[in-house]
């Protein structure tokens, strides 16, 4: 019997003793832990560099530059380098639209061709009926055209001009296709309203009254020493690459930031837009740009929904949306060739995280994401980075299987039908823009959209492989086709028709 009881008097202790233990686990002590993590984890995913940002009970508790912002030369990250905050920019917009919408310069349900009648659309009924709101949550029925200025120069005037060639990918309104065009039409209709660029309209109504100084609507407005290079990773090594720029399509993702600075924004959006001088949009306002606006399917949703195994998956007015854990989570990536962001809300718990990260598509975004909320909030102790290193690596696996899979078999002993000169010329894609293949010393070269730059070697009959002077894009195939006459008429780029120009 007094064994029994000196047992349970040992087990009361150590429990009590745990609790204490726990309970004296201060914001600091969290905080350090979490920082173990990043530092461990950005080794594990190769990442060179990254910038975090923390509020926590509406408080900005914590931000933080980690490792170099080139590889290779020992520049530290800081909280105030500079990094692309590429797509996470479109929440900036829908506030941009919000704001107009309070003051009653505008109406979410306004046709959009009230204010740009400029603006074709491929179907005539899809341009009479887009709405403003139709605008910020890809639902248009038009698909990805990113082609349009990702792999071109177009100004934004010339890449409106060409949406009308844009076939439409479903039907309007009935699902969800990730569109960064209209978000740069969503912009000019900001422009026509208030007489301003969006780019100046974004820096006096948010930048300015949230004190966000160390923040640029267009990267070429950075002249700061002070920012992260871009890095990608080529045949299993990192390294750097040119920096892209959304300068383009500015209000979709052109915003460059630090952590000091997002923290700014991020506090004030979990805070129902409140700030020290006010508020961006009244309290319903910013309800309803957190409000589900249209239903996200799998195939349109990030892969980590394989892990954290959602309930809903919706878009609202500029953000990503599922549930975690009996809450709503509220998210958006942002990705450029070589640089990452993410921004995610817990408004329930006042509780934001924003990463920043210098190497392309490294998913560690999402995994500190999660962690944090766990950590901080949720509790938990599961090591999302080293799930989410084994699911984007079977992603990869799958990937270069299919791509081996639709490479074309190489026909050997075969020549080209003509001379190689012939082959040179310029040809022309009213929607895709022209390449401009030049014949010299014996080898073919291609410039695409005063762009892409590549080198063409025989493959077998008329098709030739693509060999582009940026590594990181890979390769592709093209085929030349000749007319009856025995010229060549054209190219077949991926299924696209690209003629040539007589």
């Amino acid at each position: 019997m007094k064994k029994a009881l000196f047992i349970a008097l040992l087990i009361s202790c150590s429990v009590i003793h745990v609790f204490s233990q726990k309970k004296k686990m201060t914001l600091k002590d969290s905080i350090a832990q979490f920082d173990t993590y990043v530092e461990q984890a950005m080794k594990d995913w190769q990442v060179p560099g990254m910038s975090v940002a923390i509020v926590k009970d509406n408080k900005i508790v914590f931000t933080k530059g980690y490792g170099v912002r080139e590889l290779g030369t020992g520049l530290k990250v800081d909280e105030l380098t500079y990094f692309s905050c590429a797509s996470t920019t479109k929440a900036m917009t829908a506030v941009c639209m919000a704001q107009l919408v309070d003051e009653g310069k505008v109406k979410w349900n306004d046709p959009v061709i009230d204010y740009l009648p400029q603006m074709q659309l491929y179907d005539p009924a899809v341009t009479r009926e887009l709405r403003i709101r139709d605008l910020f949550i890809h639902n248009s029925g038009v698909g990805n055209a990113d082609y349009l200025w990702g792999d071109n120069i177009l100004s934004s005037d010339e890449i409106l001009a060409k949406m009308r060639f844009v076939k439409p990918s479903y039907s309007f309104r009935s699902s969800f296709i990730y569109q960064n065009i209209f978000y740069m039409i969503a912009g000019k209709v900001i422009e026509k309203i208030t007489g301003k660029p969006w780019y100046v309209v974004v820096k006096e109504r948010i930048f300015d009254p949230l004190g966000m100084h160390h923040t640029k609507a267009l990267l070429s407005q950075v002249d700061d020493e002070n920012i992260s290079k871009a890095h990608f990773m080529v045949d299993g090594k990192v390294m750097v690459i040119e920096r892209d720029t959304a300068d383009q399509i500015a209000p979709a993702g052109s915003v460059t930031s630090c952590a000091s600075d997002i923290a700014l924004w991020m506090q004030c959006m979990i805070d129902s837009s409140k700030y020290a001088g006010g508020r961006l949009v009244k309290p319903e306002t910013w309800k309803y740009l957190l409000k589900p606006q249209t239903l996200v399917a799998e195939s349109e949703f990030y892969p980590t929904q394989y892990v954290t195994k959602p309930n809903f998956m919706t878009y609202g007015m500029g953000w990503f949306q599922q549930d975690y854990k009996g809450y709503k989570l509220n998210f958006h990536t942002g990705s450029l060739n070589g640089a990452t962001a993410i921004h995610a809300q817990l408004p329930d718990k006042k509780f934001g995280i924003y990463v920043f990260g210098n190497l392309d598509h490294a998913e560690l975004r999402h995994a500190l994401v999660f962690k944090a909320l766990d950590f901080f909030e949720l509790g938990g102790n599961r090591d999302w980075s080293k799930e989410f290193i084994q699911l984007y690596d079977s992603i990869k696996r799958v990937g270069k299987k299919a791509d081996s899979l639709s490479k074309p078999v190489q026909i050997p002993n075969t020549h080209p039908s003509l001379a190689l000169e012939n082959y040179a010329g310029r040809y022309e894609n009213e929607l895709y823009g022209f390449v401009e293949i030049s014949y010299k010393d014996g080898k073919l070269t291609a410039l695409q959209n005063t762009k892409r730059k590549s080198e063409l070697t025989h493959f077998n009959y008329d098709t030739f492989k693509v060999i582009y002077n940026r590594k990181w894009y890979g390769t592709d195939f093209v085929s030349f086709i000749l007319g009856y006459d025995g010229k060549v008429n054209a190219i077949n780029s991926d299924g696209i028709l690209f003629v040539k120009v007589k």
